[in-house]
């Protein structure tokens, strides 16, 4: 029998509370501990939790997300099964436990150019998230279409995937390349382009419901959007873009301290800075 550790009580405990934008929907069974209150405990992030975030490999391949989720928030199980509609508000969450709720940030004016740091209070940008309505269909001809926003899984392969593709990209050169060798380069680049968004567009959707079936088979929804017209696809991408852009973090509204100006600027979870200590 293992002995209790009488070092218990000094083990971190929970800084924060927080309610899920997706009120818990969207995981998959037994990747997440379902709250009976509809509120989650965050931890401080330990030492070793910094240290992954410090790990290149494991930023890359998505594995230091998955194991800090995990660890601050241990009523999910399985990070690589957190919907994105939940991933910003648990980062954000996460940074607050650490590290309090007070963030340092560089922003430029646009209109005059100046410099400035400006301290933005997170507990304003988790009151600002609220998730996207994936309860809302598409028709399309006697088509109904059922959206789910990707998982952190789904996201972090796609990612790989286009951060690859890019890389070809950029890999051929400016010259000595016969031009027919380059175009078929060019032409293989885009078209593993193209594949990357129809795979992404077909996990964004649960299932599409026609008069003879219910069709929730993924390699049957890829095919039926590689193989759509025009009109059709741009209408269902448009939809998912929709949906990803409700439920994104609003932009900042910022006020030049030199010029009084008013403009926006965007949030951007850069895992590096983002989880670098508070000043």
């Amino acid at each position: 029998m293992q002995a209790t550790n009488p070092l218990k009580q000094y083990f971190r405990q929970p800084a924060v509370y927080i309610r899920l934008p997706s009120q818990g929907k969207n995981y998959a069974p037994g990747t997440l501990n379902a709250s009976a209150t509809g509120e989650y405990a965050v931890f401080p992030m330990t030492a070793i939790d910094e240290i992954t975030y410090r790990t290149p490999d494991a930023l890359y391949n998505g594995q230091a997300t998955v194991n800090v989720i995990q660890s601050c928030v241990p009523d999910i199980r399985n990070a690589w099964a957190v919907p994105s509609t939940d991933l910003d508000t648990l980062l954000v969450a996460i940074r607050v436990a650490t590290y309090g709720h007070e963030m340092d940030f560089a922003t430029t004016c646009p209109a005059c150019k100046t410099e400035t740091e400006q301290a933005l209070d997170l507990r304003t940008v988790l009151d600002r998230m609220l998730p996207a309505d994936y309860s809302r269909t598409v028709h399309v001809s006697d088509m109904e279409i059922f959206f789910r926003p990707l998982s952190y899984q789904n996201i972090n392969d796609n990612n790989k995937m286009q951060f690859e593709s890019q890389k070809l990209l950029q890999a051929m050169p400016d010259d000595g390349m016969p031009d027919s060798d380059r175009v078929t380069a060019l032409s293989d680049a885009l078209k593993k382009i193209t594949e990357i968004t129809v795979t992404a567009l077909s996990q964004s959707i649960a299932a599409i419901k026609t008069p003879q079936a219910l069709v929730t088979e993924p390699e049957f929804i890829q095919d039926f959007l590689k193989n759509s017209d025009r009109q059709v696809f741009n209408q269902i991408r448009d939809a998912i873009i929709e949906l990803k852009t409700n439920s994104e973090m609003p932009p900042l509204s910022l006020t030049c301290p030199n010029c009084q100006n008013r403009y926006e600027q965007d949030l951007t979870l850069d895992m590096t800075s983002f989880f670098a200590p508070a000043s």
